[in-house]
């Protein structure tokens, strides 16, 4: 059987005193879209940052493909979409040319384009419903757009793993629609998708499964079942927060 997208065990994580991460265990097989799922403050980010090997956990490992994060990091193996991107939406940068960022790590030190680079480009760009805006300047789009652009960078750089913090937040509904078609599709294709959100509503066309986290994982199940009432109130509620 082949290894795991990401195995993540008992892995602990502080910052100075604060307890971000306590303990915690996921396990996501690859083909699937994987939601997390909790309030502010839960966990979810962290846990994005211990799988892409940019926090050091005190405690615990985190395997990604059955190995350590830094080597999927550099092979390309796992792309990252951060809830918000720090770019400066003025600088005269084409759609185009942030989506052709994701293929950097296939390209040569000069960061000349070969066929196959323009190609896969030009196929997320269709994926993401974005072709006719290649040519536009990157701040002149719209908030949903603009996602749908550092997704498609995602899918060009031809990442096994893809992980997207907060994707649906302030976008359109066209925007969220053309997203959670493509992530089905690259589900179908083999490739995992794991999503952290606030937007419960999406979860059960979007996601296969959900992983309920207040510092650790406190479920993880379908949505169906994560996302009754008494489940959610393991994590939502100050009283219930954490308990099993």
């Amino acid at each position: 059987m082949s290894e795991p997208a990401v195995e993540v065990m008992d892995v602990s994580v502080r910052y100075g005193d604060v307890v971000a991460l306590d303990s915690a265990s996921l396990v996501v097989e690859t083909g699937r879209v994987c939601a997390l799922i909790g309030m502010n403050g839960s966990g979810k980010s962290t846990l994005f940052k211990a799988v892409m090997g940019l926090v050091r956990p005190r405690t615990g490992q985190v395997r990604l493909f059955g190995t350590d994060p830094a080597t999927s990091r550099r092979s390309g193996e796992v792309a990252y979409v951060p809830q918000a991107e720090t770019v400066d939406w003025t600088f005269p940068l084409r759609v185009r040319d942030v989506v052709a960022m994701g293929r950097y790590g296939r390209m040569s030190a000069l960061r000349r384009s070969r066929p196959a680079d323009r190609t896969a480009v030009a196929q997320a760009l269709h994926q993401v419903e974005l072709t006719e805006l290649a040519e536009r300047q990157i701040g002149e789009l719209s908030g949903g757009q603009r996602k749908r652009v550092f997704v498609a960078r995602g899918i060009a750089q031809e990442a096994r793993l893809l992980l997207l913090d907060e994707p649906f937040s302030g976008v359109d509904k066209r925007s969220e629609a053309t997203m959670t078609d493509v992530l089905r599709e690259r589900a179908a294709t083999g490739h995992t998708v794991i999503i952290a959100t606030h937007d419960l509503t999406a979860v059960h066309e979007l996601a296969d499964e959900a992983a309920l986290m207040h510092k650790r994982v406190i479920m993880h199940a379908s949505p169906r079942d994560v996302l009754r009432p008494e489940n959610l109130a393991l994590a939502f509620t100050p009283s219930g927060a954490g308990q099993e």
